[in-house]
């Protein structure tokens, strides 16, 4: 086996990735074909945007479009095709999906990369839970076996476990997380993990959540968690049920998030004031801020009900392949 610190192009070290690679070849092509199966049409979508998204915390990459009078503009790359793909609704598509790449700053780890592949889809008029099967059935197309992630296994065809995001933080951190909703200091009594003075609520969730509840979802079988605090889920609509949680939910195995959807906030109103509330959290924290894209508040007006989810492929390939890396699924790492 080639030693990791050799370029990844190195003939040895390219042998030890390809069984991976040509797996990754496989696992796309099957996903299409699931998806031709159900009617979605393909759709590409530009890495260039207005904005690059809204929330805190994704840091985007940004450039500069220079216009045939010399002049520059400010530009982003995507985070995720999610703004185009709602227009795309608004326009009148009803089942799409989008396969590319993305681009996160500030992000590498084992298994975060700065351009990586999404695979990102809608339904229009359709129940978000449609798209929480939708999501178990790709991953179990995906998966050769049983999932194994540093010294955790799942079986992705086992049922899947349904968790609120309240009861994961009731059992597994002991803390009434509804009951602390717009009050930091009663979040931060209650926190069983240490965090800094200036932190907010939404800090302080995070921290919980990644500390004390991530590490026990999907072992052993496949965890969705659902009916995420509103606060905690910009783009999606408040459930029915109960306005102070939303139809937000991610899947997980063996520890590792592997996708983030929504049934899908189409009141522009609403999405604005969560837009510039995010904005003002990223100014505070990092001392800066994007603009909001005002084509999509517009295509928000006219955009059906819908549903999406978006799903981080070069994850799903480590598990499914025994990967440890997310480098050893891309062709050409950054």
């Amino acid at each position: 086996m080639q030693n990791n610190d050799s370029p990844w192009f190195t003939p040895a070290r390219h042998a030890d990735r390809r069984p991976f690679l040509l797996a990754r070849n496989k696992i796309i092509a099957d996903i299409r074909a699931w998806f031709a199966a159900r009617d979605f049409l393909e759709v590409d979508c530009p890495a260039l945007q207005v904005s690059p998204g809204n929330e805190a915390h994704l840091h985007a990459f940004q450039t500069t479009m220079i216009g045939n009078d010399g002049v520059g503009v400010p530009r982003y790359l995507h985070t995720s095709p999610e703004f185009s793909c709602k227009k795309l609704l608004a326009a009148g598509e009803k089942r799409i999906f989008n396969l590319g790449h993305v681009f996160r700053n500030r992000e590498r780890t084992l298994t975060h990369a700065p351009e990586f592949t999404m695979l990102e889809w809608y339904r229009a008029g359709e129940d978000y839970r449609i798209i929480v099967e939708d999501t178990l059935a790709l991953v179990r197309l995906a998966a050769q076996g049983n999932f194994r992630w540093r010294g955790r296994d799942c079986d992705p065809h086992l049922e899947a476990e349904w968790l609120s995001v309240q009861d994961a933080f009731l059992n597994y951190a002991g803390v009434d997380l509804l009951s602390t909703l717009n009050n930091r200091d009663a979040l931060a009594a209650a926190s069983p993990v240490v965090f800094q003075e200036g932190e907010s609520w939404s800090d302080i969730f995070s921290r919980i959540l990644v500390e004390k509840v991530e590490p026990q979802l999907g072992n052993g079988r496949m965890t969705v968690l659902y009916e995420y605090p509103s606060v905690e889920a910009a783009l999606a609509r408040t459930c029915a049920h109960d306005k102070r949680v939303a139809e937000r939910f991610e899947l997980y195995a063996c520890g590792v998030e592997l996708c983030n959807g929504f049934g899908e906030l189409t009141d522009p109103a609403e999405q604005r004031r969560r837009f510039e509330a995010e904005m003002e959290i990223k100014q505070r924290l990092y001392g800066e801020r994007y603009p909001i894209d005002e084509d999509l508040l517009a295509a928000l007006a006219i955009m059906p009900q819908a549903s999406g989810v978006a799903l981080g492929l070069d994850r799903v390939i480590m598990l499914a392949t025994g990967a440890t890396r997310i480098d050893q699924v891309q062709w050409v790492p950054v």
